[in-house]
């Protein structure tokens, strides 16, 4: 069973040190149909699969939108954000094909993400076989790392609100200060070991947060300027942030993955009008339609946060920002499952399962972990850099260029065509670049903003 960050189970593991020992020979069964042997629990329905993935996609990254059209121009913002929501759709198609080939070709039902990229290039080009042993690590490397900034963003984001509101009614304390109050309760949060304890507070948190987007939207469009104070195209040399913000908010592959693993009916994920689609379109012009009112109305004022462009002094301002303090501290809990559950159930569970101390050391991770996050937080308290940053830094890698590498793998050298090695090429040189630029410009910026 695949984890939500998409990390191998104890289970998948042992299915994939028997696929490993074919030492890359391909094994052809045209009749095996690994959707008809998946045995879930719980599966989800198509409506269902459809409202995780919605939920999945409403959070801090939303909010950020309008500093990213800031960073583009409103005609860009809008153009590129469409661009980047097809983009970001067919790469999680391609990845899903990928997989699905994989698993048909080794009789499995389902394959993990880090390692499905390793059988990938066991089979693939001569030149890349080298890579395999490398893959699981680096895939949940970056899975990692993609995570913890998810809730590096979210201990900023909690903690920058709570400031505005704290500094109109008492005094005023530096944002660290807050982060630092919220480190125990963080802690407390993340000692949970089980989804289905999270589960109802995950959905008060996916309440709250349709409920605050709604009421952001009637100050947004409340005494509107005119489109002739804001720019078209921004500055060229801003567009790596904007790029990163978007990929940020718009690319969600752990969670793609699992929930594309966990449906009833899995051949309605893909298709013109299947589930991602459908799915990917909504929160596409969602996204694209928040950054373009949100950029009209405050311009360049325009925060890391929208809501950190509301008024202080007003009740339903504060309001707003108490909704979404709440609902984003609640949903650390559940981003932080996710690199807990790699680090622990992946690379040390083995190491200390005949221990009498397991729960003691596996507490001590999830623990780390929180004042990991808490540090970074402590140490560049700067909401949009970090959101640009973490989107560029991993997702043009997961998102991106990983997808076009598998598929060049899995389809090499028989089912592979000239034009689908040039598009896949060329998507690999679009992450990569997309990878290098936007690091490049958040980490400049961010090491600015102390100046």
């Amino acid at each position: 069973m695949s984890s939500p960050g998409g990390s191998p189970s104890k289970k998948g593991t042992s299915v994939d040190m028997q696929i490993f020992a074919t030492n890359g020979n391909t094994i052809v069964d045209e009749g095996y149909d690994p959707h008809l042997h998946r045995n879930r629990p719980h599966p989800t329905t198509n409506f269902e699969t459809l409202v995780h993935l919605l939920k999945g996609s409403l959070g801090t990254g939303i909010l950020a939108m309008p500093q990213a059209f800031y960073n583009a121009g409103y005609i860009s913002g809008v153009v590129n954000t469409l661009f980047i929501g097809i983009l970001c759709t067919y790469c999680l198609h391609v990845l899903v094909q990928a997989q699905y080939a994989l698993c048909k070709r080794h009789h499995v039902p389902i394959l993990t993400y880090p390692v499905s990229m390793k059988i990938a290039l066991q089979e693939g080009p001569e030149c890349l076989r080298r890579f395999a042993p490398y893959a699981v690590v680096v895939v949940d490397g970056f899975m990692i790392v993609y995570q913890l900034g998810i809730c590096c963003v979210y201990i900023v984001f909690v903690a920058t609100n709570i400031k505005q509101l704290v500094d109109y009614y008492w005094l005023e304390l530096d944002v660290k200060i807050h982060c630092l109050i919220l480190l125990v309760p963080l802690i407390g949060i993340n000692m949970i070991r089980n989804l289905k304890v999270l589960a109802p507070f995950s959905t008060l948190a996916n309440l709250i947060t349709f409920v605050g987007i709604g009421l952001i939207l009637a100050y947004i469009l409340d005494d509107v300027p005119p489109i002739s104070e804001r720019q078209a195209f921004a500055d060229l040399g801003k567009f790596p942030l904007f790029f990163g913000t978007t990929l940020f908010a718009l690319e969600a592959v752990g969670v793609i993955i699992a929930l594309e693993n966990n449906m009833a009916t899995p051949k309605s994920f893909g298709g013109a009008f299947g589930v991602l689609n459908v799915g990917m379109t909504v929160i596409t012009l969602l996204y694209a339609g928040m950054g373009f009112l949100g950029y009209l109305k405050y311009g360049a004022e325009s925060a890391g946060s929208i809501t950190l462009n509301l008024p202080q002094e007003e009740i339903m301002s504060q309001s707003i920002r108490v909704l979404f303090a709440v609902a984003i501290f609640i949903s650390y809990g559940l981003q932080c499952y996710v690199p807990v559950d790699i680090i622990w159930n992946v690379y040390l569970v083995e190491k200390y399962r005949d221990s009498n101390n397991k729960l003691v050391y596996e507490m001590l991770v999830r623990i780390v972990v929180v004042i990991t996050t808490f540090l970074l937080a402590v140490a560049i308290p700067r909401l949009g850099l970090f959101i640009s940053l973490f989107g560029a830094l991993c997702l043009s890698a997961l998102g991106i260029a990983f997808p076009a590498i598998m598929e060049i793998c899995v389809f090499w050298p028989v089912k592979l065509s000239k034009f689908t090695l040039v598009k896949d090429i060329i998507l690999i040189l679009f992450g990569v670049i997309g990878l290098v630029a936007g690091t490049y410009t958040s980490v400049r910026d961010i090491i600015l903003s102390f100046m």
